[in-house]
C-alpha cells in the first residue's frame, strides 16, 4: 500500500492514492467535485467513539483540512487529536470492499472494530 504524506502523520489524517481515488470517483459519478470528504468521531462503539464519513460541503469554525491530489479531508476541532496519524484506505478484494481506517490511537481490544481511546 502506498500512503502519501507519511512522514506526516502526527499531525493529521493521511489518505492512500487508492482511498483519494476512489473519493474523486465518488465525487465526480455524484457530480459534485467540490465537496469535501470529512472524517469525524461521534459517540458509539465498544469505547464509546466511532468514525463517520461522509461528503460535506460545510465550513466549520476550526476545521483542519489536508489535500490529497484533489480531494479534500476535513476533521473538526473535536475529533482532530482522536485521528492523528490515522490512515485511510480503500480495499477491493473478493473478501471486503470498503475505506478502512488504520489508527495508532484505537484500542485492539474491541470486537465491534469501531472503538478507540
Amino acid at each position: 500500500m502506498t500512503v502519501q504524506g507519511e512522514t506526516t502523520a502526527v499531525d493529521g489524517i493521511i489518505l492512500s492514492d487508492a482511498a483519494a481515488a476512489k473519493v474523486k470517483s465518488l465525487l465526480e459519478q455524484e457530480g459534485q467535485p467540490d465537496l469535501k470528504l470529512r472524517v469525524a468521531v461521534q459517540p458509539g462503539g465498544c469505547s464509546g467513539l466511532r468514525y463517520q464519513l461522509f461528503f460535506d460541503d460545510r465550513d466549520l469554525d476550526g476545521d483542519v483540512v489536508k489535500d490529497f491530489g484533489g480531494v479534500s479531508v476535513v476533521t473538526d476541532r473535536m475529533s482532530a487529536p482522536y485521528l492523528g496519524g490515522a490512515s485511510i484506505d480503500f480495499v477491493d478484494t473478493i473478501e471486503k470492499q470498503g475505506f478502512t481506517i488504520d489508527n495508532p490511537n484505537a484500542t485492539g481490544s474491541c470486537a465491534c472494530g469501531d472503538s478507540f481511546s
